[in-house]
């Protein structure tokens, strides 16, 4: 199974400026393929294949020399994603769905460049040699497992740069368990589990909420292109970034403690796109700060090395239906407890969903299966 391990970079001075400079070479190189492919499309009705735009690579670097202080195999890699975009692209329209033509990458719009097999090495643990560019200092604070397939060196919004090495590794599984729970995820409390533990919920936007206005405000107030209102938007940027890394900590924390306690999980397969167009401002709010999907994968990707099993369910009528007798009991969003008119059944809405939810999926996955899961 593939695997990636991300480690932080600490270029100098000259280093950040040539790394910025094969970002900006990838991105015109982006471009580039893009409109030629564009152009002959509706000149032609004839589609550029992968290979037909690498042969162009030679003739584009005679034309521009400032591509040739960047990796062959680099620029390769950029005109492969155009691929993949115009691929993506044409899936979505055969499949009926908005098709978005791949876009043109304006400036600082490009954030990330790729070795495919050549023009990296670790020196001494503690360097991290780039073709083109140098030897940069790396801080390896795990080591890195299998075979090193693909490097990709990132850089994010406030411009810190990251080693990406995408890996082969041998799937590291725990011992079997019996123990098998549903998870009903919400805004009051993150995750109601089915036996009756939770996940308390972290309001990580509502903690910077502040800082984030204060500093919005005076971004509003520079004017355009000046000193001042790009130091301002780094320092926005910035406490994003902040916001972001708590919650991604977060979604790695709590998904490993239930890949290691449980062995098949249920969750609701939630419309996230759908709930926020319906929902009120501060709902859409809410549903965007917990970042339900990212905690999904993040257990997904856990479970799959460990083992264990993630099973996504139908999330219709989990909390009207009483987990008790069946029977429907409407309840509207402030109502926090289920009360059974025909069983009696009462406890909270969330752990009635959430035992509803670990029903459905074992429902799905059938007696056999979950012998299976269960060994």
């Amino acid at each position: 199974m593939r695997k990636t391990f991300k480690y932080r970079l600490f270029p100098t001075k000259a280093q950040r400026t040539n790394l910025n400079n094969t970002l900006e070479q990838c991105r015109w190189t982006y471009n580039e393929t893009l409109g030629q492919r564009k152009e002959l499309y509706e000149a032609e009705k004839k589609a550029l294949s992968l290979y037909d735009t690498n042969r162009m690579l030679p003739l584009w670097k005679a034309e521009r020399p400032e591509l040739k202080t960047v990796h062959s195999q680099v620029l390769q890699n950029v005109q492969g994603r155009v691929d993949l975009a115009f691929k993506a692209f044409f899936r979505r329209v055969k499949a009926g769905e908005t098709p978005g033509f791949p876009r043109f990458k304006g400036f600082g719009r490009y954030d990330s460049f790729t070795f495919k097999q050549s023009g990296f090495s670790i020196r001494d643990n503690s360097r991290l040699r780039l073709s083109k560019i140098g030897d940069i200092k790396i801080k390896l604070h795990r080591p890195i497992e299998g075979e090193i397939k693909t490097l990709t060196v990132r850089r994010d919004r406030v411009g810190n740069w990251y080693a990406c090495f995408s890996c082969t590794v041998e799937p590291k599984t725990l011992p079997p368990t019996d123990k098998v729970v549903g998870i009903d995820l919400g805004l009051t409390t993150f995750g109601q589990l089915s036996d009756g533990e939770k996940i308390d919920r972290q309001r990580w936007f509502k903690r910077d909420e502040k800082d984030l206005k204060r500093i919005q405000r005076k971004v509003s107030v520079l004017p355009q292109g000046s000193p001042e209102r790009r130091k301002a938007v780094l320092a926005l940027n910035h406490v994003h970034q902040r916001i972001a890394n708590r919650r991604r900590d977060f979604a790695h924390k709590e998904s490993r403690k239930l890949v290691e306690n449980y062995q098949v999980i249920v969750f609701e397969d939630l419309d996230i796109v759908g709930m926020q167009s319906k929902g009120k401002k501060t709902i859409n709010k809410g549903v965007a700060d917990v970042a339900w999907n990212q905690f999904v994968q993040s257990t997904a990707a856990k479970a799959e090395e460990a083992g264990r099993s993630v099973v996504l369910v139908d999330p219709k009528n989990t909390t009207q239906l009483c987990s008790g007798c069946g029977q429907i009991v409407k309840k509207e969003l402030h109502q926090r407890l289920h009360a059974c008119p025909h069983c009696g059944l009462e406890l909270s809405r969330d752990l009635n969903a959430s035992i509803n939810i670990l029903a459905r999926g074992l429902a799905s996955l059938g007696h056999q299966a979950i012998e299976a899961h269960l060994l």
